[in-house]
Parts: C-alpha cells; structure tokens; sequence
C-alpha cells in the first residue's frame, strides 16, 4: 500500500473495528462476498454513476456522501462531491469522508485501488448487472444495507413486473435483427450477456453479434455488411446521429434500405438500472417501427 497521509491514517484507527463489530445487515455482493455492517449505513460513497443511480432507487440517496464523475441523475446526485471517475479514484477523499459503505462497479472501478479502501476497514461492496434479476437484487441489497429494506422490496418487484409485462407483449413478435452500435472509431457493438442485447430480446430482436465471445466487441464494418441487419440502432444525442447516416453509403443493407437506422434515448439503456424497464420499453417501439418498415 502507497504511504497513507495522516488523514488516512486517522480514519484506519476510528473504521478499523468495524471489521470485527459488523452485526447488522448483511448483503452478497457480485464478487460473491458477504458484506456485513455494524448498522445500516450512513455515509455512503458511491463509484460509478450506476451505482449512484441504483442507491437512490434504493431508498438511500440522503446517505450518499460523495460520487464519482458522470453521476447527473437523480439531479441530486449531480451536486454531490466527486472522488474521481472509472480510471482514478481520488482514496484519500474517500476515506476522509468516514464512509461506512462504499459501492463499487466492477466493469469500470480498479480492484486493486480499492482493496487499498477494504484493508482500512471499510466495507466494499461490488455491483455486476448482467441481468435483469441483477438489477432487482442490486437494489434489494442497497435497500438491506442502508435501511430501507421494505422500500427496496417494493421497488425491485415492481421493476421484475414492468420486464415481464414487456417479455410478455413481445413473446410472439416476428423477430427483428438488429446491429447495436454502441461506438463508431473503433466500430463497437455488445455481445448477448450484455443488458442492452437482453433489452433487444425481450423486444422480440435477434443480436445479430450476440454470438462474439466479448461482453463490448470491436467488429469490422464488412462484419456489419456480411450480417446485414433489419435494423441499426444507437443511443445518444443528436450527434450520434452521424454514426447513423454513415451507413447510408450502402444502400444494400436491408436496415438503409427499409429506413430502419433508429437513435434510441441515452442513458435508459446504457445504465444498468430501474430505468432500463423504460429504455425497453422505448427500444421495443423502435422495433414495431422496424417491422412496419420490412
């Protein structure tokens, strides 16, 4: 471990114990650890936007402390403090703030920065949604630990209620293909274990690059041409919507041909969280449109 200043080395004396007095709630996190704490937690740090977003959802966005970059919703999070972003976590801000829990996500928080955070008696607890059960329980287990147990219950069932009314609308859809294009230099899609491609299932939609073994692949453009999608979707501003206009110059793919190049709103998708029942919601309307358009 880097040599600690002395504000760090204050908060090791007071948050070292901890360890040792954890009898309140307990949660399992998604490196399959159980995080116990001493009470619900009061102080709360939060690492990535998704996670800031998850424990406001969860009833604790009052404890939440400090943020990292990028978390601008609810609107209250975006006036939080910010102790760096997924590259580099700022750790003696961290643990300055005397947290009692802090939440990490694993796709963008380095493991080895905060097993520094962990070895001073803080609890870390690690979020992964690949499904949408994970979002449920993500939500259940920051409820359990900040004390809105009840809270996080009602809101995790009401969010598996909203999956399941679309899974069932578009059980019988006609199937779409679909090239989600989620970056244009280098060209970058998802593979099926990533939410955006189960957002696309539950909407009757094929992935047509779901089959690649990474969860964020890099593809070619003549891999785009040779899978010739129905669709073409992206997410983002209005800037984005030259990724879109690009492919314009093959008039041969079925999804330029069929007007079928779509912009989806940003951040429904792309966060793992509550919102994604609406992200699919407006995804599975694009693919009506794309349908009607075959």
């Amino acid at each position: 471990m880097r040599r600690l200043g002395p504000v760090v080395l204050f908060a090791l004396a007071v948050l070292a114990p901890l360890s040792v007095m954890a009898t309140g709630p307990c949660a399992r996190d998604a490196l399959d650890s159980e995080v116990c704490l001493a009470g619900p937690a009061e102080r709360v740090v939060s690492l990535s936007p998704g996670a800031t977003e998850l424990l406001f959802s969860a009833g604790a966005g009052a404890k939440v402390v400090a943020v990292s970059a990028w978390s601008d919703f609810p609107a209250e999070a975006a006036e939080l403090p910010r102790v760096g972003n997924s590259n580099r976590l700022d750790l003696e801000a961290i643990v300055s703030l005397a947290p009692d829990l802090v939440v990490a996500w694993i796709d963008g928080n380095s493991r080895s920065q905060l097993e520094r955070v962990s070895d001073l008696g803080i609890p870390v607890f690690w979020l992964a949604p690949r499904a949408f059960e994970d979002i449920a329980r993500a939500v259940e287990n920051l409820a359990a630990l900040t004390g809105e147990p009840a809270l996080g219950k009602t809101r995790a069932e009401s969010f598996r209620e909203g999956i399941a009314s679309i899974e069932s609308r578009y059980v019988d859809a006609r199937p779409v293909r679909v090239f989600y294009q989620i970056w244009d230099q280098p060209l970058m899609t998802v593979n099926r274990e990533e939410l955006i491609s189960k957002a696309i299932e539950v909407c009757g939609g094929v992935n047509v690059f779901g089959h690649l073994p990474r969860l964020v692949p890099r593809i070619s453009r003549e891999a785009v041409l040779a899978a010739n999608p129905d669709a073409i979707v992206t997410a983002g501003q209005t800037g984005n919507l030259q990724w879109l206009e690009d492919w314009q110059q093959f008039p041969g793919l079925t999804a330029v041909a069929a007007g079928n190049l779509f912009l989806e709103p940003p951040d429904l998708l792309a966060r793992p969280t509550l919102r994604i029942v609406e992200g699919a919601r407006h995804l599975c309307q694009t693919l009506e449109q794309a349908r009607a358009n075959l």
